[in-house]
């Protein structure tokens, strides 16, 4: 039967790309981390890396298992902190992983709050610039936790957090940018280069996707791969942006006008298997606090008011 250190040998093998190097990290001789690794090898019933002069690759095989095998080792390093917090949630470290916008917009506030309820326990974050690189993550093991956009053929638990609002920012000079307005129709902007963000980021196909919603093919005047220099770049001018709404700082001078059709994004919280007290506290924590439409976002948009 396949062990923890069998796994925790071929990852690091991989990781290191040696076995000279991945012994020396291990404190284990070449020939004993060899012997185990073949020993796995015989387990599953084939080769699982490819041994090469100053090298060695991953087989089909080795693919297959590899995001598995770092699973496990996850899982068990999970389970010895599960043991250790079993008296309480005062000290450990909780790894999370979520996309760039998120990031920036959503968990600010979440992780402010935890740090004054949980001072003890330490968040590592992964951040992932597309969804699918996120699902991707937590699937191989990477992270405890992920926050993000509903995972398709997820088979463990996910809690909902809310829905993300877009909108879309213009400079306040802007020719469309009626007084009083807080909506406008994204066909009105099917003839404008866009500020675009870079084809590897999640966000440049929730854009494509709702202007081909509304009956244009969008063009980008610009990309950028920062979720936070959109909105920037596009009140400076440089074209229409779709953001998330809760990345839109505090003062902040475009104008914001929320797109008809309107464009939304679920959140979510999920895990591979049913999470342990720490992991069920911080996604507590973000029911409480996800800054998912902010106040001062809110207020921007809602209607003026006409008086008596």
């Amino acid at each position: 039967m396949s062990t923890l250190r069998q796994f925790e040998y071929l990852v690091t093998v991989v990781a290191e790309g040696s076995f000279t190097r991945a012994a020396e990290l291990l404190h284990v001789t070449q020939p004993a981390l060899s012997h185990q690794v073949r020993a796995l090898e015989r387990e599953v019933g084939g080769p699982l890396l490819e041994r090469l002069p100053r090298a060695v690759r991953l087989t089909p095989m080795g693919r297959a298992m590899l995001p598995h095998a770092r699973a496990a080792l996850a899982d068990a390093e999970r389970a010895r902190l599960a043991a250790r917090q079993a008296c309480g949630l005062e000290s450990g470290e909780l790894q999370l992983a979520t996309v760039y916008s998120i990031s920036l917009g959503v968990l600010p506030p979440v992780l402010r709050a935890w740090r004054r309820e949980h001072a003890g326990v330490h968040i590592r974050l992964f951040e992932h610039r597309h969804t699918d690189e996120l699902r991707a993550a937590m699937t191989g093991g990477q992270a405890d936790l992920a926050v993000g956009p509903p995972p398709s053929d997820w088979d463990g638990p996910v809690h909902t957090l809310g829905v993300e609002e877009f909108v879309v920012v213009l400079p306040p000079d802007d020719p469309v940018v009626g007084e009083g307005a807080t909506r406008i129709e994204l066909a009105a902007l099917a003839d404008r280069g866009w500020v675009h963000y870079s084809p590897e980021n999640g966000l440049s196909d929730v854009l494509e996707q709702a202007c081909a919603g509304a009956g244009f093919q969008t063009r980008a005047a610009i990309r950028t791969e920062q979720t936070a220099a959109a909105p920037m770049l596009a009140a400076a001018g440089l074209g229409p942006a779709l953001v998330p709404a809760n990345i839109i700082p505090t003062h902040f001078d475009g104008a914001l006008l929320r797109p008809d059709p309107p464009v939304h994004r679920t959140l979510t919280a999920y895990t591979r298997s049913g999470p342990d007290p720490l992991t069920s506290a911080f996604v507590d924590t973000l029911a409480r606090k996800a800054a998912v439409l902010p106040d001062h976002v809110r207020r921007r948009l809602a209607p003026a008011k006409t008086g008596s």
